[in-house]
Formats: structure tokens, C-alpha cells, sequence
């Protein structure tokens, strides 16, 4: 099941929020999201809400035995590399094993059948989730959770389970236990939520249709794809690599936003996730505003106890190696995934070493335009899992092996979707939301305005949800892109 279903949007969510709303105390209330969740877990295969429960279960049973006051420096330690070898052991068994094997069979010839093991659905979140709290408790940063199903609902939350943000239980341990969502947490839950159906249905959606236009289809085979990309000009490649560079933000993002708007409309506050990345004027800058809970996990949990950089030079390129390798790894068990973190990782020794004794001598504009240029071609990265196509593309953009500049195909396709790109670009900027805090600060000072200002407010929500649903109808499966992270 996903957000932007039909299902979940007329059938999953209106009856999860009127039994919620209709719950008679907080904890009827979380049997009520706990229920819900796990049902909208085992949607994709209810065998994995058994890996769902019992990580969590092995979970709360070591961070219980540590948490007690007789136990020693010993029983924490141990009960810490418990749940660490629970968690990451089934992670890497689900993840990488077939990745791992995959290698050793290129290699070695062994072994012959190399199993295809299924992924579960959202376990990279839930588990980072898991070992956040772990390590909290073990720092004494929280208190162990008695409660074995309240843990179970922080995990498992449908919110934000399966593709984020990476929500720590020291945010929402207080929520858990008591909340309450006002009347304006409810229409700003509801007004969020519905942007980010819009941004899915009507922009995200639509940016990917390009991108398998303008470079190859996602679903094509190595073969098949290579030739369509040995058909494109440079000007379709680099059309296709804005049109993913797109797709991708309003897309998580998107997801972002309803995981945050439905949270907000039962009471719980989720941090923000994206920050505007496209206005990065250097990658330092772009990964403090991109998927900003995975980078926050990354620093506290990897870089900050390898040493950080309060260490030696050496230490310093060790502890930035090893987060971007987990960060590439983290995204998918493919070689293109360790490519693209350790592309980075250059980026940001570049810009450490090099470019930061510079200072603000370039000029803002081809700051940004450096920035926009590394992220795009990060994201060809990204999207090509086969290296061959990798290489075809990669090289296709600098116009290599006497690829025309564009063609008529090229040019039909950016006159029909120009417009459309133009709005999708403006959509990743504040531009909008300054403008919508704008007037709403005038109107504030016009009490004969206020009342067609509150309408058109209500009627935005409703607006969006109306354009979306048609934007939706006969498409059977439009799953968000983290989904398979």
C-alpha cells in the first residue's frame, strides 16, 4: 500500500483517522495507530511484520537488561552488540547477501545458484530507527521503554515506516505517552499532507515518465536499455538527467510531507526532512539540506564516535571513507550505489581541502551552478544500477562517440514538456510558501479579507486532493522511489 493510492487516500486513512479521533483515551488511541500500521505493513507480505516484531522484540528485551540498575559496564556493552548483531545481521542478510554472493560467484565460480532474496519492504528505516534507540539507551541518553508495544508503534508508526524520515524515539517518546492535535494541527496536518499528494501525483510522477524518455526506461533490461540510451542525443541525456534530478526530491519530499502532515494531524511532530537542497551553493551545504535525518544518523552514530574530526588528517579521511561508504551501501546493494557515495566523499574532500581556503572570492551564481552540476551528475549515478549504461550516459552528456547535439525527437518532447519542467524547478524552491506567508501576514492587517482568505485555505486542500486523485486514476502501481531502500 502506498500514500498516494486510492485505497489508502479514500479508504486506509479516513477510517484510521475517524477510529483514532473516535478512541476514547491515548492508549486506546496507540492500540488503534498500532493496529492500523501493522495492517498497513502487511499489505506487501504479511510474513515480513514477523522481522518487524521480532527485531523490536529482541530490541526492547537487551535495552530492558541494560537499562537495569544493577547491570555492570560489561552486561550494557554485551547487550549493545546483541541488538547491533540482531539488527545488522538481518539487514545485511536481507540487503547484501545476494550482492555479497553475486561477487564471490564472479569470482570464484561459487556458489553456482546464488539465492534472489527478497527485500522487506522499508528495513533500512526501521532498522536505523532501532539502533538509534539502542544506542540512546546505552548512552543514557533515554530510558529503556517498558512498554514492549510502544515501542512496537514508534517503529512500525505507517507514517514514516517504510521510507522515512528516520524519526528517533527520544523525539516522540514524550507523544507516545501523551498528545493532542489541536484544530489547527489537524488542517495543517491536512494542507501538508495534501502538497505533498500534489507534489507525488501531479509533478513526481510525471518527471519520471520523462526521465524514462528522455534517458531509458527503469524496467528495461541492461541490453534494451543500453540501446535506447545509444539512440538519445546529448541534449535528450542531460534533458532526462534534469527530469530525475526533479523526480527524485519532489518525490521524497513528497513523501516527506504526508508522512509529517499525517503525524501532525494525531499529534506528533516529525522533524522536517528536506530543507530546499536545489539552493546548495557547495555538497557540504546540499547534505546538510537533503534527507537531513540520515545525515543527523550518520554524524551521531558513524563519524562522531570514529573521532569525528578531532583526530589526526589520516583518522579524518578513515571516519568521512566510512560514512560514505555506508551511505552509498545504505541506498542499495549495488556497485553504482558505492560509486555515487564515494563520488561525493571527492566532492567533499574537494571542497574541504581546496575550495574552503577560497571563501565567498567565487561568486554565488557558479557556486550554485557547480553545486546543481556535481548533484545532477550524482543522481545519473544514482539511477543507472548497470554500469555499462552507467558508462554509455555518463559519457553521452559530454557528447563522446559523435552523439548528436539533439534531434527532432529531442526537440518535440522539450517544447511539449518545457512549461512543465519550469513549474516542477520552481516547486523545488520557497517560492511558493513565501508567497503563501506573504499575503497571509497582509491579510492579517485586512479583517474584511480574513473570512475569503479562510475559505480559499479550506479550499486548497481540497483543490489539491481533487487535482491528484484524477492525476491517479488508472495508475495502478505508482510506488515512491525510497520504497525500495
Amino acid at each position: 500500500m502506498v500514500f498516494s493510492s486510492l485505497f489508502f487516500l479514500f479508504a486506509f486513512l479516513p477510517l484510521n483517522l475517524l477510529f483514532y479521533h473516535f478512541a476514547p483515551s491515548i492508549r486506546a488511541k496507540n492500540i488503534v495507530m498500532l493496529c492500523f500500521s501493522l495492517v498497513f505493513y502487511a499489505w506487501a507480505g504479511p510474513s515480513y511484520v514477523l522481522l518487524l516484531v521480532g527485531m523490536t522484540f529482541a530490541d526492547w528485551l537487551f535495552c530492558c537488561l541494560m537499562d537495569r540498575s544493577r547491570s555492570t559496564y560489561l552486561v550494557r556493552k554485551l547487550c549493545l552488540l546483541g541488538a547491533l548483531a540482531v539488527d545488522l545481521g538481518l539487514l545485511c542478510f536481507f540487503k547484501y547477501l545476494t550482492f555479497l554472493l553475486s561477487g564471490i560467484n564472479l569470482l570464484f565460480g561459487w556458489p553456482a545458484d546464488v539465492p534472489q532474496i527478497v527485500l522487506p519492504i522499508g528495513i533500512s528505516f526501521y532498522t536505523f530507527q532501532l539502533i538509534s534507540y539502542v544506542a540512546d539507551v546505552y548512552r543514557r541518553e533515554v530510558p529503556a521503554q517498558t512498554s514492549f508495544f510502544k515501542l512496537l508503534l514508534y517503529v512500525s508508526l505507517f507514517h514514516q515506516c517504510i521510507a522515512g524520515p528516520i524519526v528517533r524515539y527520544r523525539d516522540v517518546a514524550e507523544e507516545i505517552d501523551w498528545r493532542h492535535a489541536t484544530r489547527r494541527d489537524i488542517a495543517d496536518g491536512a494542507g501538508r499532507f495534501t502538497v505533498g499528494l500534489a507534489k507525488k501525483a501531479l509533478l513526481a510522477n510525471r518527471c519520471g515518465a520523462l526521465a524514462d524518455v528522455f534517458l531509458c526506461s527503469t524496467s528495461a533490461a541492461p541490453a534494451e536499455a543500453l540501446t535506447q540510451l545509444a539512440g538519445r542525443s546529448t541534449l535528450s541525456l542531460w534533458l532526462g538527467v534534469l527530469a530525475y534530478t526533479l523526480q527524485i526530491y519532489l518525490d521524497f519530499s513528497a513523501y516527506s510531507d504526508m508522512a509529517i502532515g499525517m503525524g501532525r494531524m494525531i499529534g506528533f511532530h516529525y522533524h522536517e526532512n528536506f530543507n530546499y537542497p536545489y539552493l546548495s551553493r557547495s555538497i557540504t551545504e546540499f547534505w546538510r539540506r537533503w534527507h537531513m535525518s540520515l545525515s543527523y544518523f550518520f554524524r551521531d552514530y558513524v563519524y562522531i564516535p570514529l573521532g569525528g574530526n578531532r583526530c589526526s588528517l589520516l583518522l579524518q579521511l578513515r571516519n568521512l571513507a566510512v560514512v560514505w561508504l555506508l551511505t552509498g551501501l545504505w541506498h542499495g546493494a549495488n556497485w553504482n550505489f558505492i560509486l555515487w557515495g564515494f563520488y561525493y566523499l571527492a566532492f567533499l574532500l574537494l571542497e574541504k581541502f581546496v575550495m574552503k581556503p577560497l571563501g565567498r572570492q567565487i561568486p554565488s551564481p557558479i557556486r550554485w551552478a557547480y553545486a546543481m552540476f556535481v548533484v545532477s551528475v550524482g543522481w545519473l549515478i544514482f539511477r543507472m544500477t548497470d554500469m555499462g549504461c552507467l558508462n554509455n550516459a555518463f559519457w553521452g552528456l559530454f557528447g563522446a562517440g559523435g552523439r548528436a547535439l539533439t534531434n527532432l525527437e529531442t526537440n518535440v518532447q522539450l517544447k511539449s514538456n518545457f512549461v512543465f519542467l519550469l513549474v516542477a524547478m520552481l516547486a523545488c524552491t520557497p517560492l511558493a510558501r513565501n508567497l503563501y506567508r506573504k499575503i497571509d501576514k497582509a491579510i492579517d492587517s485586512m479583517p474584511v479579507l480574513q473570512k475569503a482568505w479562510t475559505a480559499l485555505q479550506c479550499a486548497g486542500p481540497v483543490l489539491l486532493l481533487i487535482l491528484s486523485t484524477a492525476a491517479l486514476v488508472g495508475d495502478q502501481y505508482n510506488p515512491f522511489l525510497y520504497y525500495r531502500f
